[in-house]
């Protein structure tokens, strides 16, 4: 989808105007092929994303752990669901996550459309028992069967939970933000726009601070991810107790779902719960940094709460564990290093949004 066509959508179904440069720095914006982009259905899609009667309760809606004041994230360490449930993981913000080759931090789904349906029939969050369920709660409602018929050319009872999908994904797809001062700085050349401080940062986080061996960028554009998985020691300590009875078990032909763990250990073992590799243990998606000044708290768990704490904890190297990255080793930053690290994170907010920081 060219990227004028992407701007007028974005001008739709955001409030304040946008500016000429708002991809400034992003890659194109990929859409696949069996859900192309219209109106229509980046419209629907934003009323069914907004829908607390979309739960088993009729209190949450994608937007309740994606506020778009909040940059489409919910400021909590990890995400509540119906009757206040807690998670074991961190909400991501929504805002360029069309960019992200996988979905949620371990991975599991393939595509936006398929990580659409993931929270509706999850017990904590929208906690609906099946797709037949979500699929009755949008037939209840005349206007989303109007909606599905004008989008979809399908009628009430050809209604799926994959249109669902579909059309959430879509609206997702206009969730984007990239003209930060670092872009109008490095892609636009604007090097008044970037304080001596944030300048220094950036060279830190290309060399010394080794960030962008996982956050990368090019000459191009920046999405500040490589879409890989790491352990980074994060959540480790946790499996601590039980990781050698674990690989034990596993080890005697056990099947690893079959063990008994908590539901907060079983997190922890982040990408090994999809590929089932003993070495993805502890290994969680590496997030953009676009923002990430204001999508606090930071990592999986949501257990940094500040972008300094995050800064402290790589210089240090992360906590210790038999699976973490060797990528993953002490910095030994200066504090006026560590400053400027912080001054380019800042740096990366959307023009949009600099008024929240």
């Amino acid at each position: 989808m060219n990227q004028r066509i992407i701007k007028s959508l974005l001008l739709i179904f955001f409030c304040s105007p946008l500016s000429a440069n708002e991809l400034l720095g992003l890659p194109d914006v990929p859409v696949p092929k069996d859900n192309p982009q219209t109106q229509a259905k980046i419209e629907l899609g934003r009323l069914l994303f907004n829908d607390v009667r979309l739960s088993g309760n009729g209190t949450i809606s994608c937007a309740s752990c994606h506020q778009p004041e909040k940059v489409f994230t919910d400021g909590l360490p990890v995400a509540e669901g119906i009757m206040k449930q807690k998670g074991t993981r961190n909400a991501p913000t929504v805002l360029n996550s069309v960019f992200y080759q996988s979905f949620f931090h371990d991975g599991r789904a393939a595509s936006l459309e398929e990580q659409a349906l993931g929270p509706f029939l999850n017990p904590i969050e929208h906690g609906l028992k099946d797709k037949k369920n979500l699929v009755e709660l949008v037939q209840q409602d005349k206007k989303y069967i109007e909606k599905f018929a004008e989008v979809f050319g399908i009628s009430e009872n050809q209604i799926t939970a994959e249109h669902i999908a579909k059309a959430i994904a879509s609206f997702e797809r206009t969730v984007i933000g990239g003209n930060s001062l670092f872009d109008q700085y490095f892609y636009a050349t604007k090097r008044e726009v970037l304080s001596e401080s944030a300048a220094r940062g950036s060279r830190i986080f290309r060399r010394k601070g080794n960030c962008s061996n996982c956050h990368e960028m090019n000459w191009k554009n920046a999405f500040f991810s490589d879409n890989n998985f790491y352990n980074i020691g994060v959540g480790s300590k946790k499996l601590e107790l039980i990781l050698d009875a674990f690989l034990e078990k596993i080890r005697s032909g056990e099947n690893p779902d079959d063990i008994k763990l908590t539901d907060q250990q079983r997190s922890e073992l982040g990408r090994f719960n999809v590929t089932k590799i003993i070495a993805d243990i502890g290994k969680f998606k590496t997030p953009s940094l676009r923002n990430v000044a204001l999508t606090g708290p930071y990592m999986h768990d949501g257990s940094i709460a500040t972008l300094e704490e995050a800064i402290e904890y790589y210089d240090k190297g992360g906590n210790d564990n038999r699976f973490k990255d060797v990528a993953i080793f002490p910095l030994k930053l200066t504090d006026q290093e560590k400053k400027d690290l912080v001054a380019f994170l800042r740096s990366l907010t959307s023009s949009r949004y600099l008024k929240k920081q």
